[in-house]
């Protein structure tokens, strides 16, 4: 089985997560990225929000919450994601910026929209009463 390693950042507002869609796919993931050489999770978490919503990441916010796996969209079969997930204040205006083309805030009636893995992790907020709509 291949493991494709990424880092996500968790924000809710009215009881729903943030999530982003890229150009060219149907899906909302989660927002965020893979790690480059060298880089810790925070570093590259929040490069990788920077790069995808304009906004910083307050590092002294940045909390673990949970790792996640499951299929990973677009992907042969037995190829799954791992998202080590955050936490995270930030400042600036969220905007979707490099290959971002939408951003939404997804609850429990957004399954049909939502790529395999986010899921996962959307389902484990629900469970924990984080996500409420």
């Amino acid at each position: 089985m291949k493991l494709i390693d990424k880092l996500a950042w968790l924000t809710i507002k009215d009881g729903k997560l943030l999530a982003v869609r890229s150009k060219g796919k149907t899906l909302f993931y989660l927002p965020g990225g893979k790690r480059e050489a060298g880089e810790t999770d925070e570093q590259a978490l929040m490069r990788e929000i920077k790069e995808e919503l304009s906004v910083d990441l307050v590092a002294e916010s940045l909390k673990y919450v949970e790792t996640f796996t499951g299929p990973a969209d677009g992907k042969a079969e037995g190829v799954s994601v791992q998202l080590t997930c955050y936490f995270a204040d930030y400042t600036g205006e969220l905007e979707a910026d490099a290959e971002i083309e939408e951003m939404a805030y997804l609850g429990t009636a957004d399954e049909a929209i939502t790529s395999k893995a986010a899921w996962v992790a959307l389902e484990w907020l629900i469970q924990q009463g984080h996500i409420t709509q």
